[in-house]
């Protein structure tokens, strides 16, 4: 996966992990650059989600190995504290706190983790919420906003920790459709803006507009990787094509 980007930032060797007799990830390797933007998809089950949420060890694998930033991943609590610093991540579900107001969500880790002052905390969530177009919901709770402000909201929330790294979990799967464009415009901006990102989406204008590459999974393997001019227009694997002609009909 090679793109004329810079050194790489995240290197999965032989990654393996089920969940009793399913098998989620059968050895997957890749690497990702510093600055590249990767689009994940697949059908439901062939491991797209687990491979990202063990890149923050929020899944444990059964085996192989993943470096973050020059670091690898193990069992070492304050090893997955300080990956966790520098990979930010997005949800299905925004994963707000109801009880905290916008802005109290976008400090609470930058105080707790960061060991921010509070003024430090504030200043940076205020920063992140204009950069999602929400600054003036920041007093407000998470029950007051729409998914999409929600959604916004966990975005902001991921940067504030300032991340390497960004990875998203299908952000707007949980979304009404009026709503999806509103949070793909944010994702595409920060994207642009030259931020390492992950993403696992069934968006395929989206992942047109901002990825350098295309990785197709099934089954726990990936099946095809390329950009998405070949991806979309010449793929290899007949596996990939019903995909695509299934997702791209609706």
């Amino acid at each position: 996966m090679v793109t004329g980007k810079g050194e790489k930032i995240i290197e999965i060797s032989d990654l393996r992990k089920s969940f009793g007799t399913f098998t989620a990830l059968r050895g997957v390797s890749m690497e990702v650059k510093k600055g590249e933007r990767i689009v994940i998809c697949g059908p439901s089950g062939s491991g797209k989600s687990t491979l990202i949420r063990c890149i923050n060890r929020l899944e444990v694998p059964d085996s192989g190995k993943i470096v973050v930033d020059g670091i690898e991943l193990s069992d070492d609590v304050k090893t997955i504290e300080g990956i966790r610093r520098q990979v930010g991540m997005v949800f299905q579900q925004f994963n707000l706190f109801p009880h905290l107001t916008v802005l109290e969500n976008c400090t609470l880790a930058q105080i707790w983790v960061a060991k921010r002052s509070q003024k430090k905390a504030e200043e940076t969530a205020q920063h992140y919420l204009e950069r999602v177009h929400i600054p003036e919901q920041m007093h407000k709770y998470p029950g007051q906003l729409s998914g999409g402000q929600q959604q916004r909201v966990a975005i902001a929330r991921a940067l504030c920790m300032e991340p390497k790294v960004m990875l998203y979990d299908e952000p707007t799967s949980a979304l009404d459709p009026e709503m999806i464009a509103e949070v793909l415009d944010v994702m595409v901006e920060f994207a642009e803006s030259g931020m390492t990102t992950v993403c696992v989406t069934h968006e395929m204008g989206f992942a047109r507009k901002v990825a350098d590459c295309m990785i197709f999974m099934d089954e726990g393997k990936i099946v095809e990787a390329s950009d998405p001019n070949t991806f979309f227009t010449k793929p290899k694997s007949e596996r990939t094509k019903l995909f695509l002609n299934q997702i791209l009909e609706h």
